[in-house]
């Protein structure tokens, strides 16, 4: 079940991970420690909450009142900043399976976390991800 996948160091350069969630269309990356061991989850969905600014996510009608220019500019905020800053200080509980977990038990970790992609470890090894689409398409066959 597992696919080979992009994998992200904390201390990487968040612009070239917010690329790399765009270019592959991915749900997320797996956010590795300077050790290469899992860390932690970055969905796209955190990226984009970084950049939309707070007072813009408290009320979303003041979107409407920021210029082009500035909408334009908003991925500028990512530049020069490390994944690190885009990751909670105390990111949510990974998730992690085993490479022979089954299908329900990939699912069962994926839905209790509501995570768009698992680790998937062989031991103390990342060996691959599965992503919330490929485990549908293996469940649905």
């Amino acid at each position: 079940m597992a696919e080979e996948f992009p994998v992200i160091g904390l201390d990487s350069d968040a612009w070239e991970a917010a690329r790399l969630l765009a270019e592959h269309r991915l749900p997320g990356l797996v956010v590795t420690d300077p050790d290469g061991c899992p860390h932690s989850i970055l969905p796209a969905s955190q990226v984009v909450r970084f950049l939309v600014p707070t007072y813009v996510q408290d009320d979303p009608s003041l979107a409407g009142v920021l210029s082009e220019s500035m909408a334009d500019r908003v991925a500028d905020k990512l530049r020069g900043k490390k994944v690190r800053a885009l990751v909670p200080e105390e990111p949510p509980e990974l998730a992690v399976v085993r490479d022979d977990d089954t299908i329900v038990e990939v699912a069962a970790v994926m839905a209790r976390l509501q995570c768009p992609l698992a680790a998937v470890m062989a031991g103390r090894t990342l060996v691959g991800v599965i992503t919330a689409s490929r485990l549908l398409e293996l469940a649905l066959r």
